[in-house]
């Protein structure tokens, strides 16, 4: 920019900014404006600075505060690390995004791959799309079995037992019992059943199918719990 000591008042008026009102800065937003009234994207107050065109920052920015996106947030190269994040619209990330510390809350991920070597915390899981069911809880848990017999078919044919893992009535519970492969258990097997009988209990059955009974060696129940909304 030229030094305005050797160009006169009248016309060095353009080369000067001022605020839009003639009584300086205030608690309300002026906009910026040249000596001749043409208004810049910039706004000033005593409280805040606002812009209605692009912001570029080539250096290091620090937000103490909350951060809000009305649209878009896109980290070309490089990382993204923001504190606290609040995404309205729609966030599109090159690269990585890292809340190194509370909580990053985006409203719309539009992604097609979501890659995540860390904890994802997630409180309503959407699968398939909009028509999808939506998964609120999953648990996982295991239990040391101490083994049982299963009696011939036709008798008292189960081996029954309960364990707790965190869920509810109406739960879906996967579960297995690692000792059931071996050698020396049993081969007449017809199903293992698992299911909440309460909050936080789920009771086995181990149901048999041959003519003599069966014995089911001690072993390790591994369980998960799911838990569906329309």
């Amino acid at each position: 920019m030229p030094t305005l000591g050797t160009q006169t008042i009248s016309s060095s008026f353009a080369q000067l900014l001022k605020t839009f009102t003639t009584g300086g800065l205030s608690g309300a937003l002026q906009v910026v404006t040249d000596g001749d009234d043409t208004s810049s994207a910039l706004s000033l107050s005593t409280t805040g600075v606002s812009s209605t065109g692009s912001f570029s920052v080539t250096g290091d920015s620090i937000l103490t505060g909350a951060v809000t996106f009305g649209s878009s947030l896109t980290a070309s190269t490089g990382t993204a690390t923001i504190g606290t994040l609040f995404a309205s619209g729609p966030a599109t990330f090159g690269t990585n995004l890292t809340a190194s510390t509370g909580t990053a809350t985006l409203g719309t991920i539009a992604s097609t791959t979501i890659n995540n070597s860390g904890l994802a915390t997630v409180g309503t899981l959407e699968i398939g799309g909009l028509a999808g069911p939506k998964i609120t809880n999953v648990s996982y848990g295991t239990f040391a079995f101490s083994g049982g017999t299963v009696q011939t078919h036709a008798a008292n044919d189960t081996t029954t037992g309960t364990f707790a893992l965190p869920c509810q009535l109406g739960d879906i519970v996967i579960a297995s019992i690692n000792s059931l492969g071996s050698t020396t258990g049993t081969g007449a097997l017809i199903a293992t059943n698992f299911f909440p009988i309460a909050t936080d209990v789920v009771e086995y059955n181990i149901i048999g199918k041959g003519s003599t009974a069966g014995t089911i060696p001690a072993g390790t129940i591994f369980a998960t719990a799911l838990r569906f909304t329309a």
